[in-house]
């Protein structure tokens, strides 16, 4: 089967057409994705309006190009899947109602696809881990555990009770005046930067449960720049590793602990630990997820770069796996701001 994906939760206008055989093994046929990182740079972070115009603008080509790219016309297309939420409102209407005049024009299902859903199913189209298996989705929006039970059956274990670790890493970066994404940029300036020079707080580090917190780590940083202003470019390259090295270590001992309740919780099952959304791209957390894991004698599983931030192929493959599985909705369903990956659902039910 061939499924179009159009994801447009955020500032990447993506669309793909991926595959899947009857043996439930994937493959990529094409993957577009338009950042809008020009459009929203004056503005030190993405601006909603400015990414829905982006969106109308450019959706219809990329699809076309996505079509071109793969050799696959749309009238042979075995379904439409969009991303229906989370996001920004206004960028998840653009893709999803696109993906609803194409549905009904060329008589294929309509899949409606959980962001989230996306991040979480990609490592069974990279790497075709079985169920089940633990999820750390660290990105701009999202910073949560999430244990990954199959398609539509997710129970999440930790979540950010304020900001999520990406979003962190960008407000230290416009802090900073290192520009956007905030995540390469910190990470860049930490290389050449002193990582014991600020110790800041590692909030609800001594709690056993697995949520995190990053808005007073966030707060620290600012107080931090601000007693020794005028700042040099050392200065910077050492509030950025002390930043870097303190959130490391916090996703470390968060990740073994949830690998610890994994083993204790599923003792059957074979522990794995998949990690998703633009945060894996770090290289010091993922070096220091692979030392947890090893301890753990875990498997850990980080796709590439280009699948573990928003793309197209993630919510084609969501897709691919609900119509094997006969979990199609309908034109009806909404868009939706804000969608737990755990909310009952329907769809899997019904099928």
């Amino acid at each position: 089967m061939k499924v179009l994906g159009i994801e447009t939760s955020c500032d990447e206008t993506a669309a793909a057409i991926v595959e899947r055989d009857a043996a439930g093994r994937g493959r990529i046929l094409a993957n577009i994705v338009r950042s809008q990182l020009e459009e929203h740079a004056p503005f030190g972070g993405v601006v909603p309006e400015l990414a829905a115009r982006a969106h109308v603008s450019h959706l219809d080509g990329i699809i076309r190009k996505a079509s071109a790219d793969s050799g696959v016309p749309l009238a042979e297309l075995d379904a439409i899947a969009a991303t229906a939420g989370p996001g920004l409102i206004g960028g998840v209407l653009v893709g999803l109602t696109t993906a609803k005049a194409l549905a009904a024009a060329l008589g294929k299902p309509l899949i409606a696809v959980n962001h989230l859903e996306g991040h979480a199913l990609t490592a069974r189209l990279t790497n075709g881990v079985t169920f089940p298996y633990l999820l750390l989705l660290v990105s701009g929006g999202h910073s949560q555990f999430v244990l990954v039970r199959g398609v539509g059956r997710h129970e999440r274990w930790g979540t950010t009770i304020d900001d999520a670790l990406g979003e962190a890493f960008d407000k230290v970066a416009k802090l900073l005046g290192l520009g956007v994404p905030g995540g390469p940029a910190v990470e860049r300036e930490a290389r050449s930067g002193d990582p014991r020079r600020f110790r800041f707080p590692r909030p609800l580090l001594r709690e056993a449960r697995l949520d995190f917190s990053f808005s007073g780590l966030k707060t620290a940083v600012r107080l931090a720049a601000e007693e020794i202003a005028p700042l040099s470019a050392q200065d910077v390259a050492d509030i950025c590793a002390s930043f870097e090295a303190t959130v490391t270590e916090i996703v470390a001992h968060r990740a073994a602990a949830a690998l610890a309740r994994f083993r204790a919780e599923l003792p059957q099952a074979e522990p794995r630990l998949v990690v998703a959304g633009g945060v894996a791209a770090n290289r010091r957390i993922g070096d220091a997820l692979r030392e947890v894991a090893a301890t753990a004698a875990a498997e850990l599983i980080i796709p590439p770069p280009a699948l573990c931030t928003d793309n197209g192929a993630m919510i084609a493959w969501a897709g691919a796996e609900r119509l094997a599985l006969g979990a199609v909705g309908g034109l009806a369903f909404a868009a939706r701001p804000r969608w737990p990956l755990d909310t009952p659902d329907m769809a899997i039910d019904a099928a």
